[in-house]
């Protein structure tokens, strides 16, 4: 059996791995808006065969409470916005003890296996993974994704593991349990190292990606101010040394990526409150690891802009080029909307 709490990227996620699991397998899923779980309960239920509309949401079972999913479940998935909602969610399931695991269970011979996708900072999940491993109630790894709501629905997203190299009871290694899991949503496993890697992976790509989404939204944005073609100008750019996922993938300027949150106004994708925390969180790990990110302030405040825009609140990320679209410079070099 396996089963998965749903938000954000994981209803998509969930819905890859529905669909690859044996149609035998009940999935269990939550989520804090109940008109989620239903919506997923009606479009990924499996229809028995020749039934119709009445066979509609077979193999699936919504959960009133995380912790209803962890006792009957053998896998759990996490996919969650914020550290504070993570460890509540933890607190809810680990306490009172969990019971055993029923003896009917596939993997009974195994732990439970908390696999948690959520982006949060290393402390917190090192924290969560003590937590269970004190407990007895399974084996924790963190296990963040990259490549978006796009990568979620096409299952091609990479996932960062960060766990230690066995299981803890003598059963094998834990990251060639956890691989066929994830591989059930996504293209590719990279394991990062023990608890907590995969995750200081994470925070390392989303900074990365927090400077270039800026600066291909300046480039864009740049060039066509000069008079340039966007199209020409953007397969100018991915043919060049200045290509990147912001400029392939995830274009700001409608027309260039298919598929992008800029070709439906912005809509969807992943929301420039998230990479502001994302960003929040790679500022922490710099400081309590001592690392220098000299463009990290800047970033910082250029997001909290656009978050406090109006009408660009709850948009993907990539809503910068339209912030600087609407600004211009003064003669020192400030810039003020127009």
């Amino acid at each position: 059996m396996n089963h998965v709490l749903t938000e954000f990227a994981g209803y998509p996620m969930a819905q890859n791995l529905r669909a690859k699991i044996p149609e035998s397998d009940t999935m269990i899923i939550h989520d804090q808006k109940r008109e989620v779980t239903r919506k997923f309960k009606e479009e990924v239920g499996i229809a028995a065969a020749g039934a119709g509309a009445e066979g509609k949401g077979k193999g699936i079972e919504i959960a009133e409470t995380p912790r209803e999913v962890a006792e009957k479940s053998n896998v759990i998935i996490t996919v969650l916005p914020e550290p504070a909602h993570v460890k509540t969610v933890f607190g809810n399931i680990l306490r009172p003890q969990l019971p055993p695991i029923s003896s009917h269970a596939p993997s009974a011979d195994h732990d439970r296996l908390f696999i948690d996708s959520s982006t949060i900072d290393p402390t917190s999940s090192k924290e969560i993974a003590n937590a269970v491993h004190s407990s007895s109630a399974g084996r924790f790894v963190d296990a963040p994704i990259s490549g978006g709501v796009v990568g979620a629905r096409a299952a091609t997203l990479t996932f960062m593991l960060g766990c230690p190299e066995h299981n803890g009871n003598g059963n094998g290694k834990l990251a060639a349990r956890v691989t066929p899991v994830l591989e059930t949503m996504g293209s590719k496993v990279v394991h990062m190292g023990a608890s907590g890697m995969g995750l200081a992976g994470k925070l390392a790509n989303n900074y990365l990606l927090a400077i270039s989404n800026i600066a291909t939204a300046e480039a864009m944005n740049l060039g066509l101010k000069l008079g340039l073609d966007a199209v020409k100008l953007a397969e100018l750019i991915n043919t060049s040394s200045g290509a990147c996922w912001s400029s392939k993938v995830n274009n700001p300027v409608k027309g260039i990526s298919p598929g992008a949150p800029a070709e439906k106004d912005f809509e969807g994708g992943f929301g420039v409150g998230l990479m502001r925390k994302d960003l929040g969180l790679a500022m922490k790990a710099a400081r309590e690891s001592g690392a220098v990110l000299e463009l990290a302030e800047m970033a910082e405040k250029v997001y909290e802009s656009v978050q406090e825009e109006e009408g660009m609140r709850g948009r993907d990320f990539s809503v910068v080029y339209r912030w600087l679209e609407g600004r211009s410079l003064d003669g020192s070099g400030v810039g003020r909307m127009q």
